[in-house]
């Protein structure tokens, strides 16, 4: 998204010195037996091994596949985030499969490939997801405990809200302080860096307050999330706060924690049936990833053994692959590669569903955009050297400063024929985020000119798609069909929303900026038009969950209980975005977070 020179720049700019001490190789590992194994160190994993080791006598092996974050210029200094993301040694470089509903078009698909996992590559959005959202999953499970009545309690345990900006102003009227926690792990933080275009931003909201209202407090929970307000983002002085440099951080000199990086799971072992006929799962065959091992041939393979659990918390991606690999599936899928069938869950690997990203984008008049720093190595320069020094600048904050939430009018004519799928009346169905500079993920910027994007993204999304095996070897990348775009919600949304943004710039307080679309957006007036913009432009906003959905017990349907142990089998959980049966109606990091941190308590609980 942003020009590559920027990560050489950022790469150069600076040695942060490390903080958080690994294990780099297997070789270095003392024993191979611990009380739980966790798979992946991203945001998930991450609060699990540091929740369980807060008990001196229970040991803790985390495996992660991917490279550390320490010295990581880009994942430290949030206005270079984007830089991390595709095609990087930091990310999983994934691809989706040719989309029907998007031209036949295939795209990079980002995933954090570090310690924190995505939590250290993604842009940092921060909220908690609906009350509504939390309602609907304790619902569909028949556990209350996911009710929001219940979650909120993990906010004071998570979030650790920085009540002053960076560049000190008051931020009084930007946040409501009873909806935040201000002495849990991760840092979150307003913006600090005001953007020329957020006094048109702000003007709007007045002159446009019955279809973009301001709101004081976008984090989620049962405050409503519609309107438009200020960005919270995991940022603490001036840096980025992720799992890894809070909550690995945080638990970084216990001698019961062992984080190995550079670690691939190939897959789970069975190991026993228990007297109730379910399968044990206690033991993980991992091997160095590859292009880390000092061997010609690679690192040998190994095995963990948990003397209590295997929590895979590898993402919607990752852990359902693993699960597969692992006999751990769909029977028909499975036989396809001759994976001898485990347990028989035709769900593992299917409901996967995401957020699609749509840039509009527009040109505009005078050099108040980001496009011209961007384009200055001289002055991203000057600007990462301030920030190395300081802390301080626009490299210390997030790109954005203001987003928003929209629904459909209740008297639209797709719920004529289509049930409504937000989980209740407040909760949206898309998102806007105004955007000074040209974003357009895979497209080049233009040599010349100025932008303003409104990305508008598909919330309450309804297609579904699956993550599939390629084959046998765990090294291959999975099969990642979102099916974006099929269904008549999701088109009606995205064309909706294209008109929404074309309306918000038509305020008033855009009449001087000189605001015209740009390219195929210009010449987009009637549906149909729209519609083949948004298959053409849209893309991901890389939020994919639903893969290992959580379901009540005794339901036939799911991957994971209520307490998200595997079904049908004994001592595994899943832990990670692929337990949630619908995508959350906000940025899906928080979600996570408190998900994690309610599971911790739940593994706790039935040690």
């Amino acid at each position: 998204m942003f020009p590559s020179r920027l990560f050489s720049l950022a790469l150069a700019a600076c040695l942060v010195a490390p903080s958080v001490a690994v294990t780099t190789a297997a070789s270095q590992l003392q024993t191979l037996e611990y009380d739980y194994v966790i798979i992946g160190a991203g945001t998930a994993g991450l609060v699990l091994a540091n929740r369980l080791t807060e008990n001196s006598n229970v040991t803790v092996l985390v495996l992660e596949a991917g490279v550390s974050d320490q010295g990581v210029i880009p994942a430290i200094a949030p206005f270079l985030g984007p830089t991390l993301t595709p095609d990087t040694p930091f990310d999983w470089n994934y691809t989706v499969a040719p989309q029907d509903g998007m031209l036949g078009r295939s795209f990079s698909y980002p995933r954090g490939r570090l310690l924190g996992g995505s939590s250290s590559a993604n842009y940092m959005i921060h909220q908690f997801g609906t009350d509504e959202d939390w309602d609907r999953f304790a619902q569909v499970t028949g556990d209350s405990g996911w009710a929001w009545d219940n979650m909120q309690q993990y906010v004071q345990k998570h979030e650790k809200f920085i009540t002053v900006a960076a560049d000190g102003h008051n931020t009084t009227g930007e946040f409501i302080p009873s909806l935040h926690g201000f002495n849990g792990e991760v840092s979150v933080s307003l913006p600090g860096n005001n953007q020329t275009i957020d006094a048109r931003i702000l003007a709007t909201t007045e002159q446009l307050s019955s279809e973009f209202p301001f709101n004081e407090d976008l984090s989620g929970g049962s405050h409503s999330i519609l309107g438009l307000g200020f960005l919270q983002s995991t940022i603490g002085g001036g840096v980025r706060s992720s799992s890894s440099t809070s909550y690995l951080a945080n638990a970084n000199g216990r001698p019961n924690l062992t984080v190995l990086i550079n670690a691939t799971v190939m897959k789970l072992l069975q190991t026993g049936t228990t007297s109730s006929g379910l399968k044990s799962f206690r033991s993980v065959q991992f091997t160095s990833s590859p292009g880390t091992s000092l061997a010609p041939g690679g690192g040998p393979t190994l095995t963990a053994k948990a003397r209590k659990e295997v929590i895979l918390s590898a993402g919607a991606l990752n852990s359902p692959q693993i699960l597969q690999l692992s006999g751990i599936g769909n029977s028909a899928d499975l036989a396809s590669f001759n994976i001898p069938v485990l347990i028989d869950n035709p769900e593992v690997g299917y409901n996967l569903s995401d957020h699609v990203l749509l840039p509009n984008i527009f040109n505009v008049n005078g050099q108040g955009s980001f496009d011209d720093l961007l384009r200055d190595s001289s002055l991203i320069g000057a600007a990462i050297n301030e920030w190395a020094v300081n802390k301080t600048g626009v490299i210390a904050n997030n790109f954005i400063n203001f987003f928003g939430f929209s629904r459909l009018p209740e008297n639209a004519t797709i719920f004529d024929t289509v049930a409504d799928p937000a989980p209740g009346p407040n909760s949206p169905h898309w998102e806007m985020i105004p955007t000074n500079f040209w974003l357009n993920p895979g497209i080049a910027e233009p040599s010349t000119g100025n932008f303003l994007t409104i990305v508008t993204a598909l919330i309450s999304t309804t297609s579904r798609g699956t993550v599939k095996i390629r084959s046998t070897n765990p090294f291959d990348k999975p099969i990642i069909d979102p099916k974006f775009l099929t269904t008549d919600f999701d088109i009606t949304a995205m064309r909706e929303s294209v008109k929404g943004a074309l309306r918000f710039v038509a305020a008033p307080a855009w009449s001087d900026y000189g605001v015209t679309p740009f390219g195929t957006l210009a010449s987009a007036s009637t549906d149909d038009e729209i519609d083949n913009f948004v298959r053409g432009a849209g893309t991901t906003v890389f939020h994919p969950i639903g893969t290992a959905a959580m379901a009540e017990s005794s339901s036939p349907n799911g991957v994971v209980n209520p307490d998200l142990t595997v079904k049908g089998a004994d001592g595994l959980r899943v832990v990670d975005a692929s337990v949630f049966p619908f995508i959350p109606s906000t940025h899906p990091q928080g979600p996570v977070y408190l998900l994690a941190e309610r599971t911790a308590d739940l593994i706790k609980a039935s040690a």
